[in-house]
């Protein structure tokens, strides 16, 4: 962690990070005498890698002109075809009307990809199937793109279905020197921005590979590149066709895979062509070993349209680090996920000899990264990781939508995970009573005593649970020998020996289940009770006390629109006393620096709206009040 911490100003970005005249301040408070810019914010704008120089301090990344001609995507595309880089066909121009944009569409043929020219990370970019919301989705994506990067310039492309995602890693140095560091796989997406990367490219030729990886080192001298760099292209896996798409101008979030594959570190790299050396490897040394995965787990709910989510991190257990399993995260237990930054909790970097031993331990690693408190796609990258069409590298950019019926099954609550999560419950309550007797100064009162023992019977309690929409009733007899009897919903019922140990954080029940013994990793709350096993997390809640529920009901009547995630309300689009149809526009929510719409969910008279602009809003929070 670092030394010092100073303050930059209040939680919102364009407060904070985006203020160039303060961080180069601290900088100088500081002492520092060069600034590492990280993955977003700063990192790309020509602005402040220009006022480092003007102030004496380094800028860890390319020159300004390099940020400037790749940064602005319409320049970049020039350059690249003047360059012979292949370029895919679009409008890039400076006329930037709504008339102009929307002809140029029409010209190319729909569907259009609508993507901001300072973008980046799947912000201020939209796709317009027809001309009929061509003009909603540029509207859509030019307020993000203000958002994010201070400018709504955009640039219009022909949208390529079923397309692979390859990046190439170059390096420049000051000499003219200039490497890749070969490829990596970024297909697999949600909201246009990655959340699984392998390095190298699956299925792809020797041949192909360094033909990806000229064809970015001539983007890159194309500009006089110094410093980390990635050169996206879109590749088609039928014709082995590649296009250039957009150069990242600084060290990208799945850098770790390329270096896992490679034996090197590129920001290491980064520190020694800022100080003025020479390039640490040409590219012959430089050799590809192994295959590498980085999962990016997310504060989000994949089932729920991936919406980003917000809270705290209640509970938190990752798997150990090792040379070939890497953890890239800068949050602990109790920590708070931001509505105003990326939902981002960490990064699984993990390293094989092939792309099979890679992904088993990468689901495996996985299974033991434990979060709760909040919603987020640890369960959806087991499922996606462990999918036949993944394990077979048959990725593409519309691989989640492909498959969404297979990546969100209906799924069954077991026999044995209905047993385990009742049993965890009665053990937590039996530790939790054999506690307070060590601190109590009557430890035979039966006030504080869970014995499960009674005269001439034997004790039997029936368990509500509920995972999802499903309650289900489990009864559990408790036996003289310290077992269970449990009878299940289905009519089974199951003989169970179980006890849990603790090891500082973590909770582990051992259990044998009519014969059958596992172990797993388990979590009780006052709220319920989460079991992590080895296909993902299972949270049993307990039911909520008929008072709460109908107290919770009267906040809010049926059919308010109501904040599907935590943010912030970016724009009221209806006035009170307005009459809606269902499927309007109502409020405008920013989340995550993304832009989402809230629409009414049936027509009706607008009695009340909750919220301002500039307000923070939790999930499940109305917005709009209907009139009854």
């Amino acid at each position: 962690m670092a030394d010092e911490a100073f303050l930059v100003g209040p939680a919102p970005s364009q407060q904070s990070y985006l203020q160039k005249d303060k961080i180069i301040e601290i900088a100088k408070i500081s002492g520092a005498q060069a600034i590492h810019p990280g993955y977003g914010f700063l990192s790309e704008n020509t602005e402040f890698a220009q006022l480092c120089e003007e102030k004496g301090m380094a800028f860890i990344g390319p020159p300004a002109t390099a940020i400037r001609d790749m940064g602005i995507k319409s320049t970049s595309k020039y350059i690249m075809a003047a360059a012979g880089v292949p370029v895919i066909q679009g409008y890039h121009g400076e006329d930037q009307s709504d008339a102009v944009l929307k002809a140029e569409a029409e010209k190319i043929g729909y569907p259009v990809m609508i993507k901001a020219v300072r973008g980046g990370g799947g912000k201020g970019m939209r796709i317009a199937m027809s001309p009929e919301e061509f003009e909603i989705q540029l509207d859509s994506a030019r307020r993000e793109a203000v958002k994010s990067f201070g400018d709504d310039v955009m640039l219009i492309e022909r949208f390529v279905q079923r397309p692979r995602h390859v990046e190439v890693q170059v390096f420049g140095d000051k000499y003219g020197n200039c490497v890749y560091l070969f490829e990596r796989d970024c297909s697999v997406q949600r909201r246009h921005q990655k959340i699984i990367e392998e390095a190298p490219a699956p299925g792809l030729s020797m041949e192909t590979r360094r033909q990806l990886g000229e064809a970015a080192v001539k983007a890159a001298k194309a500009v006089n590149y110094v410093g980390a760099g990635t050169v996206e292209f879109i590749y088609d896996s039928k014709t082995g066709e590649f296009f250039f798409m957009e150069m990242n101008t600084r060290l990208q979030v799945e850098h770790p895979i390329t270096e896992m594959v490679t034996g090197t570190d590129l920001v290491e790299w980064q520190l020694k062509i800022a100080a003025g050396e020479r390039l640490p490897m040409l590219q012959d040394q430089i050799t590809l070993t192994g295959h590498a995965f980085e999962a990016r787990i997310y504060a989000e709910d994949p089932a729920g349209g991936f919406l980003p989510g917000a809270g705290p991190l209640r509970y938190l257990n990752t798997p150990p680090s090792a040379s070939d399993v890497r953890i890239e995260t800068g949050v602990r237990q109790g920590d708070e996920v931001s509505v105003h930054y990326d939902p981002m909790i960490a990064k699984l970097v993990v390293w094989g000899d092939d792309r099979s031993s890679a992904l088993r331990k990468l689901r495996s690693r996985l299974s033991e990264y434990n979060i709760s408190g909040l919603s987020t796609n640890i369960n959806f990258l087991l499922d996606l990781s462990a999918h036949p069409s993944f394990t077979s590298a048959d990725v593409h950019t519309d691989f989640i939508p492909e498959h969404y019926n297979t990546l969100f099954p209906t799924k069954v609550v077991s026999d044995e995970l209905l047993c385990k999560a009742a049993v965890s419950l009665i053990l937590e309550e039996q530790a939790a009573a054999r506690q307070a007797q060590l601190q109590t100064a009557d430890p035979f009162s039966p006030f504080i005593s869970h014995p499960g023992f009674a005269v001439n019977m034997l004790l039997s309690r029936r368990i509500e649970l509920k995972i999802g929409e499903t309650a289900y009733t489990v009864e559990v007899q408790h036996k003289p020998d310290g077992s269970f009897f449990v009878v299940l919903p289905s009519g089974k019922d199951c003989h169970v020996k179980a006890q849990l140990h603790r090891q500082g954080n973590v909770t582990h029940l051992k259990a044998e289940i009519s014969g059958h013994i596992s172990q797993s990793t388990v979590l009780v709350t006052d709220s319920g009770v989460t079991l992590f096993e080895e296909d993902g997390s299972h949270t049993f809640c307990l039911p909520e006390l008929k008072y709460m529920a109908e107290k919770s009901k009267a906040l809010m009547s049926e059919g308010d629109a109501v904040a599907p995630m935590p943010g912030v309300v970016e724009k009221l689009l209806v006035s009170e006393g307005q009459y809606v149809k269902a499927g309007d526009p109502l409020v405008v929510l920013i989340a995550m620096k993304m832009e989402y719409v809230i629409r009414a969910p049936k027509d009706g008279l607008v009695k009340q709206i909750l919220y301002n602009p500039g307000a923070s809003v939790g999930k499940n929070k109305p917005l709009v009040h209907f009139e009854e």
